[in-house]
Formats: structure tokens, C-alpha cells, sequence
């Protein structure tokens, strides 16, 4: 209906245009013609203006409606978590009031994002395509696991304006869903932690795959709006295994971006010096470029949080040559390296110098992308203690919190 609309506009507009440059000389003899062009021009030049606000208008009106849709999913979510904690409150006759200031700073962080998507409408978003823009200095995609070997019910191709629509949408329907997918332990392949990736979900339930969205929602500036929920959710989850009692931990990616928003850390801060038990059970992941490139703020921040206790993982790592007391530094605790990378004979030496540096430094390594049996058995005979890949499990969907 927009697109016959617009067809319409433009068909009057071009036919007024026509009659006007055509008209006026007959109108006025002696009129020069090229008064007419110059009359049809402007007959043009006020549609195409006309045409803008239009569209101006409705993209307001699509975004305050997105909003109103995502303020009732954060209103909906204050209410599941404020019946989570009645029953908790009434079976440990524990003060309250610590429980109920972590939901609304839950809340708060929820209607910061709620803001955040109101004003990610941004000159970025009309940049070109990534092919056709010089790739940034140090620019590194966020991490994304290896597809399946048989990949789940996925979207149908979209043009990359049908997907920012699509990401739009589904933050605005509360459709950004969290999948795990295990870290084990070796040799016995318990699980021992569980990595955090986002889904978007189609209106038809169809998964967008983070390859496809990610560079798209970042020009966009929706992309700290995704990594954020993630990190409240993966609050939410922890809340989750602490009800039933599970000793399991929480991977959740964190790039520089989120690390350098001060605005959002220092709330994502005040909620976690209400939940001090949480804190043991998050690890926070980061490329070792953003942690070799990070700015004054970032590293700041990292500190902050390293000082309460947080603990952090460096993956996607290409270059062995290590700075362990830097890690030592800044709480880092996991070193993933990629299964190929550790299977390589070329670099076998230097993966063996480096498995002795780390041991008694208490940083573990993880092999990840593990598939087959035989990268297991080539790993377990390395005497690493944790290992991730399909060969355990894909990334799952997550229950919703109760």
C-alpha cells in the first residue's frame, strides 16, 4: 500500500511538472520556454519535498509505534520479575528490599535501551554496503560460532534494509533471543559454563544469523542496543540457575563498544552491587585485539570491574605471542584458543611453550570449535581442561525466565 501510494505521488507530481512546463508558454505567448522547464522544475522540486516530510512522518510514527510495543514488553518483564521474587521472599524470610532494588535497576537498565532504540536512527544507517566502504583500522567482527553441520530453520535471503527492519521489529516485539551452547570440562564432559549468543527472530519465527545481522545493526548503532540486552539477560539467567540450584557459569561476549559506554556500565555497576552473588558466575569475553587496542575508558572500566570481582576470557586469538602478566593484570582467567590453531603442527612448539607459561598462573585454556572425535583426542592427549565446539552441543535456545 505505501509503495502503490508513493507511485501515485510521484505520477501526479511528475504530471503536474509536465504541465507546467508545457502549459505555460501556450498560457502566455511570448513566454520564453525555458521559463516553463524552470516553472516545471520547481513544480518538482516541491513535490520531491512534499515526498520527504512524508516519509519523515512515517518513519516517526513506525518508531514511536515500535516503542510503545517494546515499553510493554520492559512493563511485562517488571512484573515477571517482580512475581519471581514473592515466592523467594516468602520461603527464606530474608529481607526484601535487596531483591526488590535489583529488579528496578533491571527495569532501569531495560528503559535505558528502551530510549537507546528511539535514537538509533543515525546517519550511519544510510551509509553504503560493507563492500563498498574501506574496511576501518583494527575493525574485527564480534565473535560468531560455526554453523552447524545441520543449520536450523534460518530466514530466507534478505537485502540488508529488510534486515535492520527485521532487527528493528524484533527489538521492538522483544524477539532477541539468547542461545547456549556449553563449555565442558575434559575429559569428563561436564558441562561447566554455558557462552551467550543473540538470536533475532522473524516475525515468522525464523532465525537471523548474527553473520548476517551484525555489521548492518552496528552501522546502524543498534549494535550496543543488542550487546546490552544481552547482558541483562544473561542477569536474568544466572537468577535462573541460582533458583534451581545449578553451579554453572555464564560466558557473555562484551565489546569495546559496550566497555567504553560509561553511561550504560555505570548502571550495568549499580545493579551488580546489589547482586554480589552473580558476580563469581559471569565471565566476560573479549578479542585479544579490543584488548590490545583498548582506550583509556575501556581499560578503566575493566579495572572497575576486575576490582568487584569479575573474571574475563580472551578468544579469538591469532597471535601466541601473549603478555601473561597482562592478562594476570586484568583478571583474565580463560584463554580460548581455536581447535585448529592448537592442532597445527607448524605451531605446535610455541602452543606447547605457551600451555607451560600458563601452568600455575591460574589461567585455563579452553579448545573451542571442537567437532570431531579425533580433535578430541588430539586435545585431551595436550592436557587441555575445557573444551566447546558441536562435538558437545550447539548453541540451544534459553528458557525465557520464569
Amino acid at each position: 500500500m505505501a509503495a502503490l501510494a508513493a507511485f501515485l505521488h510521484g505520477l501526479a507530481v511528475a504530471t503536474a511538472a509536465a504541465s507546467v512546463a508545457l502549459g505555460l508558454p501556450e498560457l502566455r505567448p511570448g513566454t520564453d520556454p525555458a521559463v516553463g522547464w524552470i516553472g516545471g522544475g520547481l513544480v518538482l522540486l516541491a513535490g520531491g519535498v512534499a515526498d520527504l516530510h512524508r516519509r519523515l512522518a512515517r518513519g516517526q510514527r513506525d518508531t514511536l509505534r515500535r516503542l510503545g510495543h517494546l515499553q510493554k514488553s520492559v512493563d511485562a518483564l517488571a512484573e515477571r520479575l517482580e512475581q519471581r521474587i514473592a515466592p523467594r521472599e516468602e520461603t527464606d524470610n530474608t529481607p526484601s528490599s535487596a531483591a526488590h532494588e535489583a529488579v528496578l535497576q533491571e527495569v532501569k537498565l531495560l528503559h535505558t535501551l528502551v530510549a537507546r532504540l528511539g535514537e538509533s536512527r543515525s546517519p550511519r544507517e544510510h551509509e553504503p554496503p560493507a563492500a563498498s566502504r574501506p574496511a576501518r583500522p583494527g575493525a574485527q567482527a564480534p565473535r560468531i560460532p560455526d554453523p552447524p553441520p545441520a543449520a536450523g530453520a534460518e530466514a530466507t535471503p534478505m537485502d540488508d534494509a529488510a534486515v535492520l527492519e527485521a532487527v528493528r521489529e524484533a527489538l521492538a516485539a522483544d524477539r532477541i533471543d539468547i542461545h547456549l551452547q556449553p563449555i565442558v570440562s575434559l575429559p569428563q564432559r561436564k558441562h561447566r559454563f554455558f557462552e551467550v549468543f543473540s538470536r533475532v527472530r522473524a516475525v515468522d519465527g525464523a532465525l537471523i544469523l548474527p553473520d548476517r545481522y551484525l555489521e548492518i545493526t552496528e552501522r546502524a548503532g543498534l549494535m550496543a542496543t543488542i550487546d546490552n540486552l544481552l547482558l541483562v539477560r544473561c542477569i536474568q539467567l544466572i537468577r535462573e540457575t541460582e533458583r534451581r540450584q545449578h553451579a554453572i557459569g555464564f560466558f557473555c561476549n562484551m565489546s569495546a563498544a559496550t566497555l567504553s559506554d560509561a553511561a550504560f556500565m555505570r548502571q550495568f555497576l549499580d545493579l551488580l552491587a546489589q547482586n554480589p552473588t552473580l558476580v563469581p558466575k559471569l565471565v566476560f569475553e573479549l578479542s585479544q585485539q579490543e584488548l590490545r587496542a583498548g582506550g583509556a575508558v575501556m581499560m578503566g572500566i575493566l579495572s572497575q570491574l576486575s576490582r568487584i570481582g569479575f573474571r574475563f576470557s580472551m578468544d579469538r586469538v591469532s597471535d601466541l605471542d601473549i603478555d601473561l602478566d597482562s592478562l594476570l593484570r586484568h583478571e583474565i582467567r580463560y584463554l580460548k584458543l581455536d581447535c585448529t590453531l592448537l592442532l597445527d603442527p607448524a605451531l605446535a612448539p610455541r602452543v606447547e611453550a605457551l600451555r607451560h607459561r600458563l601452568e600455575g598462573t591460574g589461567i585455563d585454556l579452553i579448545a573451542e570449535k571442537i567437532e570431531t572425535e579425533a580433535q578430541l583426542d588430539a586435545i585431551l592427549r595436550s592436557g587441555i581442561d575445557f573444551g566447546q565446539g558441536y562435538l558437545f552441543g550447539g548453541p540451544r535456545p534459553a528458557r525465557k525466565p520464569s
